[in-house]
């Protein structure tokens, strides 16, 4: 549980205040250490900060002489990466900047499934032929036995990496690495890509060029910033505010075309649609395809190749989104099956066909709803299991790693997170192990707080005050988003939202009587707070449908008064009706005996044996005839309903099909062409087609891209369309995938609906 931490009074001199330009944001850089308007002015004006030089980097300089050589004299050039965000920009960038000084050179980055991290031996005897130079970004400092080879066969070898030290260094040409710097340096943070950006200034230097030359990398620059976490402190951040402006005006085809995909606005772009839209995508490519994809993306001027290769991420990142859901539903579910994996100090959990690129997404998120460390295991055919791990403040993992390190075929990583792989039969042994690990080295003191920079009433938010706050942007790692508390709230009213329902919408009320509503993401997972409260958010400016408005974002509520005892309702009895074989007789023979609501859906008009789910009203007892698409569509039947008794049938309804779905959808938004002006109603169309609200707005978006039909106004609830033009577009491939993983989801759940143990199935939605 996170401590709060109130802000302490204090009151900015007035050349703070005329340096910040207000006196918020004066108090919020007092508090963060930066009360001296000099360094408050170089934080927050690029133009202000003095950047370091780049040759302060050890062996930056021997690097770019050597560099400098090798294309004068036509040597070829072997760029190796990473393949996570910071690796691809890493490469695109040193690509793009070889190549335009003429330099031969090519680029190749390890596949993650087949290859994994750095440079595997064999993968590099495989592409080194013909090289004479290789250069490595975002990796190389620990790979001593590959350089060690290159060196051996005549190839030069500069390394450019921002990872932690190995006990020596390898036998590089040069080693190029902030980590060599003593702690503060300004340059000491910089990630993989600010690396490479550094080693092009100080070769675009050596070889006479413009010194603004190298700004054409910095909307790169900020893409990997932002993507890796990089800490903003020193040039980091100023890198990260230039390469913010670069960004919003990019002439890059490829980060167009990505930024089209992913309906980001550039003009109104921020590091949340960074780290929440355009990473994602890129990240997805590496986890689940080949990342040297994305350096022809990031590097390409044909605009029709960079569409063509951001309709493929669109789709690998909706496949990512499927897998991530499909192994987080089955660790919860092992958890629910065994509660007692949670009397361990670490969770450890193992799955068969939980794919190995998803896996640390799941164990964050476990991390996140669990608060202890977390190992997800994906168990091979081959007896082998390869392990993501995810930890908590105050626990280093790779130390807990270390302790069992007999168990392990492999390990390595940082602090927070870690690779390991394992035998499969040696699963359960390392879960008691590591638990033991865990618990001798937790520090418990270092539990994570809340740090609360100001206190203000609900009826001083603002979008003037968004704009005012704007002024620390952008943030991230070491600049956090400013988090402002509003005291002894209550509750009006909440509900669920969004496409796969995973979010919740408060509205709250203050002792004025002032009401704001708040977005909770995520929160569906999360019971309200309850009774009088605290509550933490961060203001953003929402661009939905083009209209600029306030958006408060839940942060965490602290209860000061709890609610009244209320006695609590009977729990509901659940009848298993599953296997039975004649259930219409049974239907009918419950529906003689009393009230009964019969929840059906994915029928034709007129032959559906009950009512949809926007049809349903509160009954004593509830039939479940046909499978939910989703736990979310179920928990709002229930509430809908409010039943003491639930009759489970899961008999299958017409038209569940993925092809049938397309072609009912089809129908349904002809009815609605000619007799609702063209408004579908994402939860009505939903119902009518027994499928998920996030699955009807796929299949909308297919009809779209198959020229069906057009989009004129996309909403949360609705999209109002109109005839189209019978034109395919080149997102199709995209839309179709993304629309076949959402079916996959519904078919997963129906799957597990039709199987579990009735009372998990009503009990814990």
């Amino acid at each position: 549980m996170l401590t709060w931490l109130y802000p302490e009074p204090i009151k900015p001199d007035d050349a703070l205040v005329h340096a910040a330009g207000h006196p918020l944001v004066a108090q919020v850089l007092a508090r963060r250490g930066l009360g001296a308007p000099p360094a408050a002015r170089a934080f927050l004006d690029p133009d202000v900060y003095v950047p370091a030089a780049p040759d302060a980097l050890p062996d930056l300089a021997l690097a770019a002489a050597r560099l400098c050589d090798a294309i004068r004299r036509g040597e070829r050039i072997l760029v190796w990466g990473d393949f996570d965000v910071d690796g691809q920009t890493s490469t695109a960038l040193l690509v793009s900047a070889l190549r335009e000084l003429g330099a031969h050179v090519r680029a190749y980055i390890p596949h993650r499934l087949y290859e994994g991290h750095g440079i595997q031996l064999a993968s590099l005897q495989k592409h080194l032929t013909g090289v004479e130079l290789l250069l490595t970004c975002d990796t190389g400092v620990a790979e001593h036995t590959a350089i060690a080879y290159a060196r051996d066969q005549g190839v030069a070898v500069l390394v450019s990496d921002h990872h932690d030290l190995p006990p020596e260094l390898p036998p590089a040409d040069a080693v190029v690495n902030p980590k060599r710097l003593p702690p503060g340096h300004p340059l000491r943070e910089l990630p993989g890509v600010g690396v490479a950006y550094k080693l092009i200034q100080g070769l675009y230097d050596r070889m006479g060029q413009p010194p603004e030359r190298p700004d054409a990398g910095l909307d790169l620059v900020a893409l990997g910033i932002v993507a890796d976490v990089a800490t903003q402190t020193g040039d980091t951040r100023y890198l990260l505010q230039r390469g913010m402006r670069c960004l919003r005006q990019t002439r890059r085809v490829g980060l167009q075309a990505l930024m089209q995909s992913a309906n980001v606005n550039p003009a109104h772009l921020n590091t949340d649609h960074i780290g929440f839209g355009l990473g994602p995508r890129l990240n997805a490519l590496g986890r689940l395809g080949d990342a040297n994809l994305a350096v022809e993306l990031l590097t390409t001027d044909d605009l029709s190749r960079a569409r063509i290769l951001a309709a493929q991420l669109e789709g690998l990142n909706g496949r990512r989104r499927l897998l991530t859901e499909q192994v987080y539903a089955a660790a919860q579910e092992q958890i629910a099956n065994d509660p007692t994996l949670l009397d361990s100090h670490a969770l450890v959990l193992s799955g068969p066909r939980w794919h190995p690129g998803v896996i640390g997404i799941v164990a964050s998120r476990l991390v996140e709803y669990y608060d202890r460390p977390t190992v997800l295991i994906s168990a091979g055919e081959d007896g082998h299991g390869r392990g993501s791990a995810r930890s908590v403040p105050g626990v280093d993992i790779h130390a807990a790693l270390s302790a069992v390190e007999r168990l392990l075929t492999r390990y390595g990583g940082h602090p927070g997170a870690a690779g390991l792989s394992l035998p499969v039969e040696k699963v359960a042994e390392f879960r008691r192990a590591l638990s033991r690990a865990v618990d001798v080295i937790w520090d418990r003191s270092a539990a994570p707080n809340l740090v609360i920079d100001a206190i203000l009433p609900l009826n001083a938010l603002s979008l003037d005050l968004v704009d005012t706050l704007s002024a620390l942007a952008p943030f991230g790692a070491g600049n956090p988003p400013v988090s402002i508390a509003s005291q002894r709230l209550e509750l009006v009213s909440h509900r669920i939202f969004g496409r796969d329902r995973a979010h919740r919408r408060l509205t709250v009320r203050d002792t004025a009587g002032t009401t704001q509503t708040v977005i909770w993401w995520r929160g569906a997972e999360r019971a309200p707070p309850a009774g009088r409260f605290d509550l933490a958010y961060q203001l953003k400016a929402s661009d939905y449908r083009g209209e600029r408005s306030l958006q408060i974002e839940y942060v965490g509520a602290l209860v000061i008064a709890a609610p009244p005892v209320t006695v609590t309702a009977p729990a509901i009895q659940v009848v298993d009706h599953r296997d039975v074989p004649a259930p219409l007789r049974l239907l009918e023979a419950l529906r003689a005996a009393g009230e009964v609501t019969v929840w059906a859906e994915g029928y034709p008009p007129g032959a559906s044996p009950g009512l949809r789910r926007d049809q349903l009203e509160a009954a004593p007892a509830l039939v479940i005839w046909t499978p939910p698409p989703g736990p979310r569509e179920l928990q709002a039947a229930l509430e809908q309903t409010s039943p003491e008794t639930v009759h489970l049938f899961g008999v299958a309804g017409e038209g569940t099909e993925p092809a049938r779905f397309v072609q009912r959808l089809a129908g349904l938004i002809k009815y609605t062409l000619r007799n609702k002006g063209g408004v579908a109603e994402l939860e009505r169309l939903a119902a009518a087609s027994a499928q998920r609200a996030g699955a009807v707005r796929e299949g909308i978006h297919l009809l779209a891209a198959r020229g069906d039909v057009q989009i004129l106004e996309e909403g949360d609830t609705a999209i109002r369309l109109t005839q189209g033009d019978g034109q395919l577009r080149p997102e199709l491939d995209a839309v179709q995938a993304r629309l076949g993983a959402l079916l996959q989801e519904t078919a997963a759940y129906r799957a597990y609906f039709a199987r579990t143990v009735p009372d998990r199935l009503v009990l814990s939605v």
